[in-house]
């Protein structure tokens, strides 16, 4: 008898939330429609295919023509459509409620477009959790596939993961494949035949063996040089080719088929796991390299065989420890979930808001701005602006369900984000303010109800990996996608831009700096700390009235080791645009000298670009968002953003001027690309000498106002100059 394999081929084709229009447009040019065409010539080849939900709606919204053309190949039993939580979570992050609810929503949307019938799903990024099996099952789903690295690390063999296996959880069971690591790294990167002659081992070995590919479609168009590789010199078009050629003892094979028709191995309890290099990103910098060290001397170590499958990473939660960020996000998801579910459970709720707010609550926790490695978008500020205004729209869509009508303001006090200690948020109909007391007494996030827009969607610089290629300039650094080439650099002397923060680049920041600090050692990261107020703990006090609400922040720390107290009040009316922020500083001795200045940070305003701009007290302009300033005795600064249709305004009352430094904050980070510079966040620092009145005591206000452009723009609003 010959022998034989069953091939299941499967690809995940994604495009985050928030991604813009061009690259959606590119990847289908690039990638999806050449694939298509691909299979269209090559009938015999037969595959698994997942199309997230963002990318699918896209597609069915600019393109349904492309969508047609893939239900006819549905239709006639070449493609299987390989179902997902619609928005592309990464479910472990998820509670069971809304892992469900993905699930079922886009199972329900892809039965209706492709007249077929969903029997399994994608899983974001292989991040696997055991809890997850009873819930895949509660929504429908019957398989699902994951990397041979999660059964290696449950024990089996490599000869063991030639074929599909049974897990179980509350005593519900799920079909389980294992992607082949070899095959994910030499389609197509070596010779398609190294993939048949890999296929060839496997068939030899054991008869009837099932060999599974499964990785990301973006391999095959988008990724670099590989549009060239894989369809200008033909590697896809021999592969198939030679797959035909070999179909007497290749079987391609649906992934449904598999489970119908192959009885599985046996039951095994896969641990918490994600593929190899996602648990190696998770980790800090000096842990990756030490994970990734240990794995390959394990992996040499003739002594030690097998031993290497047990060295694995960190679990993709703790990306929300290394990137606060990514655990502000996720803790907004959850304060929206909450509601939502609380909302069902009440009478006389307006369904269709509800149903509204659901879906862009799903839509907030598309995975790809919650993490970070050789891809991931934390670094991406528009993808990350892009969940919070879907969060922002839940919210909003939650008031509308459950009859909140404006004016209105309330202040609540909770564990938003799950640190131990509670955060204030104070809420009306135009802003949402969060504050955190124990870290700084921080404003760390600001929503713009109306234009849907966080204003702190900010991104700390901080240590990576990576950055010690950086460092070694060009030349020196390989690239990710293949290691015998040379590293992009996209933009020129990255390996001077470098910056690490000491502090969270948030708002009300409180620093106490040298008094002859200047603007440059500001911006540059130079200027020592000399209080303890920017990160330390602050009493925080609510008030509430009908008309308005207040946070006191109070703080009792030192500045070069003398004692003072800093108090900041934020005020926030009803209906209103605005903070009102009073700073006190008391117990001052008589001689004290200090310099203050308070942070503030804008997100989501990018540099360099047309329409976005500062101005001053004139309304004249001063440049644009990535400008340096430097500015005395100052009443008051903007910031435009024509195309949000935000103007922000920073005012202080002739009495008490300050003095103005802005900077740009930029991170170099990693993309399959290569190295870039990133604009995270525009920094306005208002400053002051403090100098106490006979009381021991100074005092400042600032107004924070943010306006909206008329019509969304406001062209003619500035008076250029």
């Amino acid at each position: 008898m010959t022998p034989s394999v069953r091939f299941v081929f499967v690809l995940h084709d994604h495009q985050p939330v928030g991604n813009f229009d061009g690259v959606f447009a590119q990847a289908l040019r690039d990638s999806y429609l050449p694939m298509l065409e691909l299979l269209e010539q090559h009938p015999a080849i037969r595959i698994g295919l997942h199309t997230s939900g963002p990318l699918a709606e896209w597609l069915d919204h600019h393109h349904p023509e492309y969508l047609d053309r893939l239900a006819t190949l549905v239709a006639e039993g070449q493609v299987e459509i390989v179902g997902g939580a619609f928005y592309e979570p990464v479910l472990a992050m998820l509670p069971a409620r809304d892992r469900i609810g993905q699930i079922r929503l886009y199972t329900a949307w892809l039965e209706r477009r492709f007249r077929t019938h969903v029997t399994g799903m994608w899983v974001a990024e292989r991040v696997w959790d055991p809890g997850m099996t009873a819930d895949l099952a509660a929504a429908g789903i019957e398989w699902t596939i994951l990397d041979d690295f999660h059964f290696k690390a449950a024990g089996l063999t490599d000869d063991q993961l030639d074929c599909h296996w049974l897990t179980e959880g509350d005593g519900a069971t799920l079909a389980v494949f294992p992607v082949s690591e070899r095959l994910r790294y030499v389609i197509p990167f070596a010779a398609p035949e190294d993939s048949i002659n890999h296929l060839r081992f496997l068939a030899a070995r054991r008869q009837g063996a099932v060999a599974v590919f499964g990785d990301d479609g973006e391999k095959f168009g988008v990724w670099p040089d590989t549009h060239r590789t894989c369809f200008e010199e033909g590697w896809l078009e021999k592969f198939f080719s030679l797959l035909e050629a070999n179909s007497d003892w290749i079987s391609m094979c649906l992934p449904s088929e598999v489970v119908r028709d192959v009885p599985a191995a046996g039951t095994v309890w896969l641990p918490e796991c994600s593929y190899r290099e996602m648990t190696e990103w998770v980790l800090p910098p000096p842990a990756q390299l030490a994970c990734v060290e240990s794995r390959l001397a394990a992996g040499n170590d003739p002594d030690r065989p097998g031993a290497a499958a047990f060295i694995r990473g960190g679990s993709w939660r703790n990306f929300r420890q290394r990137y606060p960020e990514a655990n502000e996000l996720y803790a907004r998801t959850m304060a929206v979930s909450s509601r939502l579910d609380q909302l069902r459970q009440e009478p006389g709720v307006d369904q269709a808001a509800l149903g509204l707010a659901t879906q862009a609550l799903y839509r907030g926790q598309c995975n790809c701005a919650y993490w970070h490695g050789a891809f991931g978008g934390i670094y991406l500020p528009h993808l990350r602006n892009a969940l919070y205004s879907e969060l922002i729209e839940a919210d909003c869509a939650a008031d509308r369900a459950a009859g909140h009508h404006a004016p209105w303001v309330e202040a609540t006090q909770r564990d938003y984000d799950f640190d131990g200690r509670p955060e204030v948020r104070l809420s009306s109909d135009g802003l949402d303010a969060w504050f955190a007391p124990a870290r700084g007494g921080m404003l760390y996030e600001l929503d713009l109800r109306d234009t849907r827009h966080n204003l702190l969607a900010t991104l700390d610089r901080r240590p990576e990996a990576y950055h010690a290629q950086v460092l070694a300039g060009p030349g020196a650094a390989r690239s990710i996608v293949d290691a015998s080439q040379p590293a992009k650099f996209k933009q020129e002397g990255l390996e001077h831009l470098v910056r690490y923060d000491t502090t969270r680049r948030k708002s009300l920041i409180d620093h106490f700096f040298d008094l002859d600090t200047s603007a440059g050692a500001i911006a540059a990261g130079e200027a020592t700390e000399r209080g303890d107020f920017a990160a330390g703990f602050y009493d925080a006090q609510v008030q509430r009235s009908n008309a308005e609400i207040r946070v006191r922040l109070s703080r009792r720390g030192n500045v070069w080791g003398i004692p003072l107290t800093l108090c900041k009040t934020v005020t926030l009316a009803a209906g209103g645009r605005a903070l009102d922020i009073a700073y006190d500083l008391t117990g001052l001795p008589a001689d004290f000298r200090q310099h203050l200045a308070v942070e503030f940070n804008f997100a989501g305003l990018p540099a360099g670009a047309e329409g976005r701009y500062f101005y001053g007290t004139t309304r004249e302009v001063l440049g644009e968002l990535g400008t340096r300033l430097d500015l005395a005795a100052t009443e008051s600064i903007g910031l435009v953003d024509e195309w949000l249709g935000i103007d922000a305004q920073l005012e202080f009352p002739a009495q008490v001027p300050a003095g103005i430094w802005t900077f740009p904050i930029q991170s170099v980070s990693q993309s399959e690309g290569g190295f870039e510079l990133v604009h995270q966040s525009v920094v306005v620092m208002p400053h002051w000498i403090v100098t106490p009145d006979a009381a021991g005591q100074w005092r400042a206000n600032i107004r924070l106002v943010l306006g909206r452009l008329a019509g969304g723009g406001g062209r003619d609003a500035v008076r250029k100059t």
